[in-house]
């Protein structure tokens, strides 16, 4: 964050959509140290970095942004921030996430082919993706070592997340959940993953199976689940 704070500039719901959609296909906005301010655009509230700027989409208005990023020391990310705005809205603090975008116009993998059928047992990773997400659909592959789950989450976008058991990784398995959830979107929309940095595991299947990281997320659950 630059020493002067940040500059504040208004977007609107489908303007958020657009944005999500240039950085699928490479542009994106400004590294000016903007702080983008919008309403809220999905199931959850959500904080958002790119490359030298920031999008955050909540149900809180500008003067609140405003009085809580007053501290030039402080960005939208930052711990105290994020405790701030999930004490503002009553919920709690996600994930810190990278996210990564399997744009439309690449190449599919050639991760090996998986069978999956319909699934829908209460499993915690769905249960969780429709505290998130609308329109959650869920498929597990036919051996049950693998469970994939696509749902539209910020601003509409598809998102994806996947599971592997224990004893079936490190075969390649997560990277064709990953290539195969591209085959289930509708024609021509990209394909959004959020994964923690630190599993690595994951993040190395997103970057083998054509998905490419363009930020950092953190999302604050708006619906009970």
């Amino acid at each position: 964050m630059s020493g002067s704070g940040p500059r504040f500039q208004t977007l609107s719901a489908d303007e958020v959509t657009t944005l999500f959609a240039d950085a699928a296909h490479g542009v994106y906005p400004a590294a000016d140290w903007s702080v983008w301010v919008a309403p809220p655009c999905g199931p959850a509230a959500a904080v958002v970095a790119f490359t030298g700027c920031f999008l955050v989409t909540a149900p809180v208005d500008l003067p609140w942004w405003q009085r809580v990023l007053a501290d030039p020391e402080v960005d939208p990310l930052h711990p105290r921030v994020l405790l701030s705005l999930a004490e503002h809205l009553g919920t709690t603090v996600g994930e810190n996430d990278a996210v990564l975008v399997a744009p439309p116009a690449l190449g599919m993998s050639v991760a090996p082919r998986v069978r999956l059928l319909p699934f829908d047992d209460g499993h915690p990773r769905v249960t969780r993706s429709r505290r998130f997400r609308d329109d959650v659909q869920a498929w597990t592959t036919a051996e049950g070592d693998g469970l994939l789950v696509l749902g539209r989450g910020l601003a509409g976008r598809w998102e994806m997340s996947m599971d592997v058991v224990p004893n079936s990784r490190t075969r390649g398995l997560g990277r064709a959940l990953a290539s195969a959830a591209r085959s289930r979107v509708p024609r021509g929309e990209p394909l959004f993953a959020q994964v923690t940095p630190g599993n690595a595991a994951s993040m190395r299947a997103l970057l083998a199976a054509g998905y490419r990281p363009i930020g950092q997320e953190v999302l604050f659950p708006l619906r009970r689940g």
